[in-house]
């Protein structure tokens, strides 16, 4: 038989001999405890795989020269670096040798 706190209508839950609500703390005794049984459950979650230095990139290209080895091909990537009223800065890394450098409007 399931109990609820006659103060705020949350389950009684079994506390030793006793019956009692985990919101308000109001208690009662409880005539049988058969038929009560108070069980825990935590699930475990997987965890998350991650990938470290792998040679694969995800970034668009595109055709740019690199000020660094002036080579002529890059990755770029957007980031709101400022005020949110400003454009975004544009970020481009070197296929060739991995310099990365930003550019503003």
């Amino acid at each position: 038989m399931v109990k609820f706190c006659p103060k705020c209508n949350n389950l009684l839950i079994p506390s030793g001999d006793n019956l009692k609500c985990a919101v308000c703390g109001y208690e009662e005794n409880a005539e049988s405890k058969e038929g009560y049984e108070y069980k825990e459950s935590i699930e475990k979650k997987e965890k998350i795989k991650v990938i470290e230095k792998t040679e694969i990139e995800t970034h668009p290209t595109t055709r740019i020269e690199c000020p660094k080895c002036g080579h002529n091909e890059a990755y770029w990537w957007l980031e709101q670096t400022r005020c949110a009223d400003e454009p975004e800065t544009r970020f481009f890394r070197c296929k060739k040798c991995g310099y990365t450098w930003r550019e503003y409007d």
